[in-house]
């Protein structure tokens, strides 16, 4: 008798056994290097960057070309013993070059630069930040979808145990020991269990879909993936991991860069209130032919202090002293936001290893267990009441142990990233 329910399970199988095994470690490369945040991180960073050359750019002469066509009312003249000669066309052409270099300004120019460098330290880890998110979401993405394979296989084996019952019950029933209410209720658990596996099945198709997603596959691309052996978080304490947290959390390293780049800001703001020397040269040419030489070359040495500005210096002084404090303050916060995330993540993980023990001995207990009431059911000293508690008891203890086990795989995964770690060479090694 052929089994439809049964048939994408099989074809599935047979589909993927020649394929190639995705393993964590491939998947990780892909979306780290390759993923949409990891690229969107980079252009934040690529426009940092490009901050950091805009700053750099008053370390060098600004050199302008110019040119313009004037014309007059009165053509100039002046006053000269009694006579008005002419001292300019009514109508000229003037054009030149000027280049002007700042010489000292009392580090402005330097603070600048060096706050512009920490906001790009800031977008790098900020960069590191996002790869290491997507690693995260791709690892937990890999152990959803391996959960709900074997979620999928014990729906499998459900059906197969129902089946295996109603046709007991069916030659219970034929031989007149049995009444007909068994058969019935073995079809109803029969049917029952084959809905559960089909929508076991979907959910596995629908988490595949999101693996492919990561990946920047087609979202129907088959999957096939590779257990995982490794452990990274073996042996850590808490205090082990909210020392490494401190040192390597990605959120502390960015409030630092963002720290010490507002404290430039203060010092550029200042430089303000000192005098900048400047150097200024070039060529200018006017038609004028009451002129000896139209076309002149020059060069200025200068300073310019600014006297007044209407308080805008000390509004810029007090605004980036706010921000700075607001910072400062900001970075405890985070520090005890990061302790208390890596903490609630290290008791995941004990709480999933603790459940991950008690489970152990269930699945061989409920095994055994089913077996045996099968066997009363078969001799007649037991009912089917019990054959299908057994059977249920069975499936929900297979599935609660293997949720157990990726649910310690995902805990793992988010201390690690808790804690800083970088988690696409963790998991590579």
């Amino acid at each position: 008798m052929k089994r439809p329910y049964l048939l994408p399970f099989v074809c599935l199988l047979f589909v993927t056994g020649a394929a190639h095994a995705l393993t964590l470690e491939e998947g990780l490369k892909i979306v780290t290097e390759t993923g949409r945040d990891t690229k969107i991180a980079r252009s934040d960073e690529a426009v940092a960057r490009g901050n950091v050359s805009l700053s750099r750019s008053a370390l060098y002469p600004q050199v302008d070309a110019y040119g313009n066509q004037t014309w007059l009312q009165y053509q100039p003249q002046a006053k000269f013993s009694g006579q008005t000669p002419f001292t300019s066309d009514k109508d000229f052409l003037t054009y030149g070059i000027k280049a002007t270099q700042i010489l000292y300004d009392f580090g402005k120019t330097y603070s600048s630069i060096d706050a512009a460098k920490y906001q790009l330290k800031a977008k790098e880890i900020e960069t590191e930040k996002a790869r290491n998110r997507s690693a995260l979401d791709f690892i937990i993405a890999y152990y959803d979808l391996l959960e709900a394979e074997k979620l999928a296989q014990v729906a499998g084996q459900d059906v197969q145990r129902y089946e295996a019952h109603k046709k007991d019950a069916g030659s219970r029933f034929s031989a007149g020991v049995v009444t007909k209410n068994e058969v019935l209720e073995a079809d109803v658990k029969f049917a029952n269990s084959r809905q559960d596996y089909l929508t076991a099945e979907n959910l596995k198709s629908l988490r595949a879909s999101r693996l492919n997603s990561l990946l920047l596959r087609p979202l129907n691309d088959i999957v096939q993936l590779e257990e995982v052996k490794t452990s990274p978080s073996a042996g850590i304490t808490l205090e082990e991991a909210w020392a490494t947290a401190e040192a390597a959390s990605p959120e502390i390293r960015v409030i630092d860069a963002e720290i010490l780049s507002k404290g430039e800001n203060v010092n550029t703001a200042r430089a303000e209130y000192m005098p900048s020397f400047f150097l200024s040269g070039g060529y200018q040419y006017q038609e004028n032919q009451y002129q000896v030489h139209q076309g002149n070359w020059s060069v200025i040495a200068g300073v310019n202090i600014n006297l007044w500005s209407g308080g805008a210096t000390d509004s810029k002084i007090g605004m980036s002293k706010g921000e700075l404090l607001s910072l400062k303050l900001t970075r405890d916060k985070i520090i005890d936001a990061v302790r208390l995330d890596v903490k609630s993540a290290y008791l995941d993980l004990q709480s999933s290893a603790q459940k991950i023990d008690v489970m152990k001995t269930s699945v061989a207990q409920a095994e055994e267990n089913l077996r045996l009431q099968q066997l009363r059911y078969k001799e007649g000293v037991g009912t089917a009441i019990e054959v299908l508690d057994a059977v249920t008891l069975l499936s929900t203890v297979q599935s609660n142990s293997w949720r157990a086990l990726y649910a310690f795989e995902r805990a793992e995964a988010g201390l690690l990233y808790a804690m800083g770690r970088d988690l696409a060479s963790t998991y590579g090694k």
